[in-house]
């Protein structure tokens, strides 16, 4: 045994235990393992039951919010019973407890929705079934194609996948970096983020510890992305300047370069009838840009729309 193997700390990772999950706890030990020379077993993988993964029967806004995803790992990490959780950023409850905080974001994959049983947004058959239970697919869905029917669709990826093939829907959306992460890219196809706006945070993998734990924050530090924080902070604080909930139809996307941001974001009433969009160019931490383009969304949208914000 080498004496980087010898000398490192054996750390606790938290993780929901789908298989996307685990995919993401994966790569995020072998991230931090690579960071720091250690072999993979100075990270320990610790399958948390999510009380998201247990009704998959009811919209996530119906039994309690982004918060069914994370509760359980929170509590964990707070009672020292892991030194370390990881999520998908996008189902991250925007105000998070204060004895926690985020010391690595991994560089954003895919960002995209991927579209399962049709070739396009225009390709899906004229008054189809469409299967999600997240309001923005849904609400964007029918701005676009408000001849469709949208019915509620949850579960993880294969189950999703098995209720489309058992004919409960006739397409539905999936996240790009999702069926990447679980070797199935194939499975649909990309919507181009210029017709199709994604979900904040969507395609980071986020790394959480107690905010207390000095040792754990700096050695997570080693694998943060600074260009995914920056896009991702943009975007968390744009949902705060909102009042977004996990009811609230929102679209927003964000991408850096040469110093600077530039934020795409669209609001819709849930019927999909009323959209209202903006853009922003602001440099990283700039929240002060980023309250104004909410501030300019909800002052110009009806009240079909603002009366899902709390900042509305």
């Amino acid at each position: 045994m080498t004496e980087p193997e010898r000398s490192a700390p054996r750390l606790r990772l938290g993780t929901r235990n789908s298989p996307l999950a685990m995919a993401q706890a994966v790569e995020t030990r072998a991230r931090l393992c690579a960071a720091h020379g250690w072999s993979e077993d100075a990270v320990e993988l610790v399958p948390v039951l999510a009380s998201g993964d247990k009704v998959i029967d009811r919209p996530l806004a119906e039994i309690g919010g982004k918060a069914l995803w994370t509760k359980e790992l929170d509590q964990w990490l707070g009672e020292g019973r892991i030194d370390l959780s990881v999520h998908s950023a996008k189902d991250v409850e925007t105000i998070r407890p204060r004895e926690f905080h985020f010391p690595a974001f991994l560089p954003r994959a895919d960002r995209r929705d991927c579209l399962v049983g049709a070739a396009s947004i225009a390709d899906i058959p004229q008054g189809a079934v469409v299967g999600t239970s997240a309001p923005r697919r849904a609400a964007q869905l029918l701005n676009l194609r408000p001849d469709c029917k949208v019915v509620t669709f949850r579960g993880n990826v294969a189950t999703r996948l098995k209720k489309l093939a058992e004919g409960e829907a006739d397409v539905t959306f999936l996240a790009a970096a999702g069926l990447e992460r679980l070797g199935q890219s194939e499975v649909g196809a990309p919507l181009e983020s210029a017709d199709w706006i994604p979900a904040a945070a969507q395609g980071v993998i986020a790394i959480e510890c107690r905010a207390d734990d000095a040792t754990t924050t700096a050695l997570l530090a080693a694998i943060d992305h600074a260009p995914t924080r920056a896009e991702l902070e943009a975007e968390r604080a744009l949902l705060a300047a909102l009042g977004g909930t996990c009811h609230s139809p929102v679209a927003v996307l964000c991408e850096g370069g040469d110093g600077a941001l530039v934020m795409r974001a669209a609001l819709f009433s849930p019927d999909g009838a009323e959209r209202v969009e903006g853009t922003a160019s602001f440099a990283p931490g700039d929240t002060a840009a980023v309250e104004a383009l909410a501030a300019d969304l909800l002052a110009r949208a009806t009240s079909a729309i603002t009366e899902h914000f709390r900042a509305g």
